[in-house]
């Protein structure tokens, strides 16, 4: 009576684990099958057959049961073929794999063609906006009851007012640069600090003409000697205009923009055109 591994099926004189083919450590009695005497005795034409499992499909090189995957115990000779496995291996076209992002890749080509063609600014992107304006010591907003934000529209509208020979539109954009020049002066004069510069374009400001920049404080006055908006806003007017570039500001550029800081009662004005 000769033995044979179970695992890989290597004939033993004796019932003597391991195998030494595989290792394995149980043997069994080599009992021919009769299905298997017959394979044995069929001229081998090259093809090759497994035994499929007939609860799970499991294919096995050795008619064993029970199935390695389920233990069923129907196990039948068929012909090996590689059709599955070359169906599985198909790989997909392009076009194929991104149809089902398609719609996302429409919706993302059009956000950046409206970014390119200015639709959109790139201020509503976080991330991508306009700096912040630094830190800096006094008022932005209002100081000693007048509200600043409404004096530097006054301010525009006076100017306008005196232009004879055109017109000028108020910039929130340049009004934004203003206001990010002016704080960063002051933080650099109070209290020593060095803010980054800042340039125009990252405020989305796309000039059309020369760039117009005047800084100043308003001499021998403070926020406390005005008593409203108007009133504040006719002394920077013509501060404004009598600077060394109040023709030019006259003149009407395109676009123009300001911003008021009060510190310690001084009013600080940062005026941008272009």
């Amino acid at each position: 009576m000769k033995w044979r591994c179970t695992w890989c099926g290597k004939p033993h004189d004796e019932n003597d684990p391991p195998c030494d083919e595989c290792g394995h450590n149980v043997f069994e009695e080599a009992v021919v099958r009769e299905d298997e005497a017959t394979a044995s005795r069929t001229v081998d034409t090259g093809t090759t057959y497994v035994w499929r499992c007939q609860d799970c499909g499991r294919d096995h090189v050795r008619n064993n049961p029970p199935c390695s995957r389920c233990n069923g115990h129907d196990l039948r000779k068929v012909e090996q073929n590689y059709d599955d496995v070359e169906r599985d291996l198909e790989i997909p076209g392009w076009l194929e794999v991104a149809k089902p992002y398609l719609p996302v890749f429409a919706v993302v080509g059009l956000v950046a063609l409206l970014f390119a063609t200015g639709v959109l600014s790139p201020s509503l992107l976080p991330g991508l906006g306009s700096p912040s304006p630094p830190e800096a010591p006094g008022e932005g907003t209002e100081a000693a009851g007048i509200d600043l934000e409404e004096t530097e529209r006054l301010v525009h509208e006076r100017l306008e007012d005196e232009r004879t020979d055109g017109s000028s539109e108020y910039d929130d954009d340049l009004a934004a640069f203003a206001e990010y020049q002016n704080r960063a002066f002051v933080a650099s004069e109070y209290d020593g600090a060095d803010p980054d510069p800042a340039d125009p374009g990252e405020f989305g400001v796309d000039c059309e003409a020369e760039f117009i920049g005047v800084r100043f404080a308003l001499p021998e006055s403070t926020i406390g000697d005005y008593d409203g908006e108007a009133a504040l806003a006719d002394d920077v007017a013509s501060a404004l205009s009598s600077t060394d570039d109040g023709d030019a500001i006259l003149a009407g550029p395109p676009s123009e923009g300001l911003d008021l800081h009060v510190v310690d009662g001084t009013v600080h004005v940062v005026y941008a055109a272009c």
